[in-house]
């Protein structure tokens, strides 16, 4: 076989790849659906940070944030102060990768409901789901990261695995999304999204991602 024609066949498997993923999501991504005000081009510097950049290394290895042209299928943040709701999280339309820098995470400061308004720093907006992350932080304080994602397997296999899901499906990015999840996440750490995704939630970035291990690695059983 050519050199050209693997490289053709290569390319061909990648654009089939992507176009299962846009069209076997409930809703393709389009961007944030929230009003932005950037307050400042440069994030606050914080030791978590690295931890951050190490779990979305993971997420990508390990399929939980499947890619599509520009970016990841999942966000993944951690809170600033204790007490308070502000965070990092990835930015839209970012990849998640093992190569990412400071400019690939955006702070998000505040949220405002009446104006559906998020002010933040950074170079980029934050993820399309930073509303539903606010609203866990405000509403959870034992909760200080936030790790949401599209694993295929566990999506596949959460009924087996007695993980709680939405009733409803509702549009990604939304106050209304936002708070459907959070009704479940009042009385549990992870759950399922109605045809979306799964979040999970932590004390710690460790926790998180263990947790998510866990239902990944229990999908295994069922196969």
């Amino acid at each position: 076989m050519s050199k050209l024609k693997t490289i053709i066949q290569i390319i061909s498997k990648k654009a089939y790849f992507y176009a299962f993923l846009f069209f076997d999501m409930a809703e393709p991504y389009n961007g944030v659906k929230f009003n932005y005000k950037n307050i400042g081009k440069t994030i606050s510097e914080h030791p978590l940070l690295y931890e951050l950049k190490y779990w979305c290394a993971v997420f990508n290895h390990k399929n939980l944030a499947p890619p599509y042209p520009g970016g990841s299928s999942g966000n993944l943040s951690f809170r600033l102060n204790s007490k308070e709701n502000n965070f990092i999280i990835t930015a839209s339309r970012t990849a998640l990768n093992d190569s990412m820098v400071n400019t690939d995470f955006s702070e998000v400061i505040n949220y405002y409901k009446n104006q559906n308004l998020i002010t933040g720093k950074g170079e980029k907006e934050p993820s399309s789901e930073s509303i539903m992350h606010f609203l866990i932080y405000k509403n959870r304080n034992d909760i200080n990261a936030i790790f949401h994602g599209h694993s295929p397997e566990i999506l596949k296999h959460a009924e087996q695995l007695n993980i709680p899901t939405t009733e409803k499906e509702l549009p990604y990015g939304t106050v209304e999304f936002a708070k459907n999840a959070l009704n479940l996440l009042h009385n549990s750490d992870f759950i399922i999204l109605k045809n979306h995704g799964f979040v999970s939630l932590g004390n710690t970035m460790q926790d998180a991602g263990e947790q998510t291990y866990f239902f990944l690695n229990k999908c295994k059983s069922f196969k």
